[in-house]
């Protein structure tokens, strides 16, 4: 949390826990659980300038709000998806949760349909557990209006309240603010309104696999950044979309980008077992990949194949409730061995592998695991 010396951290995960824990002068540190969502809870935001509130969501399709003066949390309202016109359908899962920088009071979040939505926290003071969401704003490009087989997967907000949206097995979009398609966004828009929701298009990533974030980069936020499926960290310059940079971030893929508020300095990480630091160190600029053609293209493909197929949250949810199933009847198995000891050395590894506090990979031959270097 920002102004508490480092010395308070929030927390969310898939235990379904929003906790915070604080750094004592000794070096210990204490936690305890601040709420619970009903679902993995995907995404926290925090007030610009505020050392106590901020934002939680989930795959309840619930938002929270806390501050920890209280240190309680108040359920605001529950997130339901645009079925169709005049008919809303029950809670969808929510996976991204931003806060306005030029006004707190506004907040969008984007999860399970095509739609991100815009609230403003003055209008649920009062705990409406029970209560739908109404959203002041809503954003879409026009030709994914009223579709079934997209999701958002990450939002952020520029410092002049642009909104990022980036959508799984499509592409990346700007909005400008307040032009946005109003609080219904199934009502038939006008020939004005289409062209003044235009959106900038960020092409070239393939967000699939796993759920990938986006932001923004640069002093005043002249870049947008996202993660793809093929391990490369994508920079296109955010005025006329032109991909400027490509950088291997991962052997696999590469998921989460968040920036330095004050410095050049860029954090990413992905499925190996560490978070890259990134700092820009040339003189020149330094081209794209000689074969940036060919990973685009391929990144194209596997999306237009992938989007073919269609499945419903309820057969997403049914398929991950399986494979924890899975994974707890593997590790029991894995426990009732004659080799405890092995086992639980090798379960360490597998649970660092997937939180992401190892020590990471052994470097590959001539390789520095400790530098990385933007050039």
């Amino acid at each position: 949390m920002p102004f508490t010396d480092d010395h308070k951290i929030i927390t969310s995960s898939a235990d379904c826990q929003v906790r915070l824990s604080q750094i004592l002068e000794n070096g210990s540190v204490e936690t305890k659980r601040l709420s619970r969502h009903q679902g993995r809870v995907h995404s926290l935001a925090v007030e610009p300038g505020s050392p106590y509130v901020f934002y939680s969501c989930g795959e309840d399709g619930f938002i929270q709000h806390y501050d920890l003066r209280s240190c309680s949390a108040t359920k605001l309202f529950f997130c339901s998806s645009y079925a169709a016109e005049n008919n809303r359908s029950p809670s969808i899962w929510l996976n991204s949760v931003v806060i306005d920088p030029r006004n707190p009071n506004y907040f969008a979040v984007g999860g399970a349909d095509a739609y991100a939505r815009v609230y403003d926290i003055r209008k649920y003071q009062a705990n409406a557990s029970t209560k739908e969401g109404s959203p002041v704003n809503t954003f879409c490009p026009n030709h994914l209006i009223k579709s079934d087989n997209v999701h958002i997967t990450a939002l952020a907000y520029s410092n002049t309240s642009e909104l990022l949206v980036s959508y799984n097995d499509e592409l990346i979009y700007l909005f400008q603010r307040n032009v946005g398609l109003g609080p219904n966004p199934l009502s038939p828009p006008s020939e004005e309104t289409e062209k003044m929701t235009e959106s900038r298009v960020y092409s070239g990533h393939r967000n699939s696999r796993t759920v990938k974030g986006v932001n923004f980069f640069g002093p005043n936020d002249d870049y947008v950044i996202s993660g793809s499926d093929c391990g490369h960290i994508f920079i296109w310059k955010k005025k006329g979309g032109e991909l400027i940079r490509m950088m291997v971030g991962d052997r696999h893929i590469v998921n989460q980008l968040e920036s330095h508020p004050s410095i050049p300095l860029l954090a990413t990480c992905g499925l190996e077992k560490n978070i890259k630091l990134w700092a820009p160190s040339a003189k020149d600029i330094t081209p794209l990949p000689e074969n940036f053609q060919e990973i685009m293209e391929s990144n194209k493909q596997g999306s237009e194949d992938h989007s073919r197929v269609s499945f419903t949250p309820d057969v997403i949810m049914h398929v991950l409730s399986l494979h924890r199933r899975q994974a707890h009847v593997y590790i029991e198995r894995r426990y009732n061995s004659e080799d405890i000891e092995s086992d639980e050395e090798e379960n360490d590894e597998r649970e660092a592998y997937l939180l992401g506090f190892s020590d990471g990979d052994p470097p590959e031959d001539g390789e520095n695991s400790r530098e990385c270097i933007i050039s």
